[in-house]
């Protein structure tokens, strides 16, 4: 008695065609060309045979689109002398360094990448992974940004600083870092501005008083909301007000990060007086020219620019 072949019209499963090698190939088409899978797997973004989770998925996406941006400066600067020099700052495990580095320094032969990080856990993994990749001009310094901006490891110019999700004021100390160090691009996505919401909740009782603008933040929810819009329309007016021309756009799906605001600023030079004047203003607005108007550059007491810097 013959046995019956089964297929999928009778079994409802589709048949997989064995002539065929199973491959890892669904997660290796995510990856950009030249990308080193090795790398992925070091930082633990792919797994041992070569699998990406969600998570990993999340992340690789944010890496791959901040590249996009910062590819093309890259490309202006290399033309220009011996770098380009990169400071990555809040570095983590360094998934963006590393990323940069495999896709574009390596085959440059040019350039340094600079990651400051606070733990020094993820420091010596990072020099550890760097040396055996044999990624000489690549260094990390277990630094805080606000330290490295003087820190002898650090030449005195740096073309591009990006800091991605630096919590609460290390953008700020980021942004800081790039005027000192004549960045000529800043790449930055912040994070958790816990810092205005402090200062906003501290003065809500009389600013209830004066403008019906305050009920914009009486609730608690809200104040997280608008301390962290108000923060980052300051940074945008300083940039501006320091020379730089400023975009803002989202990051990735607001599906993947919920930290996702994208502020991209180049040197041009053109310090414009009308961003200067408005982030006076709205100092002036929030009544936070005392706590806050020296981080922007402004002085408190004569409402006048500060420029601790010339670029």
């Amino acid at each position: 008695m013959s046995k019956k072949k089964t297929s999928a019209v009778t079994t409802g499963k589709p048949v997989r065609d064995l002539s065929k090698p199973k491959s890892e190939s669904a997660e290796l088409q995510e990856l950009r060309p030249g990308q080193s899978v090795e790398l992925l797997k070091e930082l633990h973004i792919l797994t041992r045979d070569g699998r990406l989770n969600q998570d990993s998925r999340r992340k690789l996406k944010q890496v791959y689109h901040l590249f996009n941006f910062i590819e093309p400066l890259l490309t202006e600067l290399s033309v220009q002398g011996n770098g380009p020099t990169l400071a990555d700052h809040g570095a983590g495990k360094s998934y963006l360094g590393f990323i940069l580095y495999d896709l574009y320094f390596n085959a440059l032969g040019h350039g340094h990448i600079y990651g400051v990080e606070t733990r020094a856990e993820l420091v010596e993994k990072s020099r550890a992974l760097a040396q055996r990749l044999h990624f000489e001009r690549m260094s990390f310094l277990n630094l805080s940004v606000a330290e490295s901006a003087d820190a002898r490891e650090l030449p005195d110019q740096i073309d591009v600083v990006t800091a991605l999700h630096a919590c609460d004021t290390a953008t700020d100390d980021a942004i800081a870092f790039g005027l000192q160090k004549k960045a000529q691009a800043m790449v930055l996505v912040p994070c958790c501005q816990a810092e205005m919401a402090a200062c906003l909740r501290q003065g809500k009782a009389l600013q209830l008083a004066r403008t019906p603008l305050a009920e914009l933040w009486r609730h608690p929810l809200h104040t997280r909301e608008l301390g962290s819009q108000v923060t980052n329309v300051l940074r945008c007016l300083y940039l501006e007000a320091s020379g730089y021309q400023v975009t803002v756009t989202e990051l990735v799906g607001w599906e993947h990060s919920m930290k996702n605001e994208l502020i991209i600023a180049r040197y041009t030079g053109q310090k414009k007086r009308s961003a200067a004047e408005r982030l006076r203003a709205l100092l002036a607005e929030f009544g936070l020219e005392k706590v806050m108007g020296a981080r922007f550059g402004v002085d408190a007491v004569t409402g006048l620019e500060i420029h601790p810097t010339s670029l």
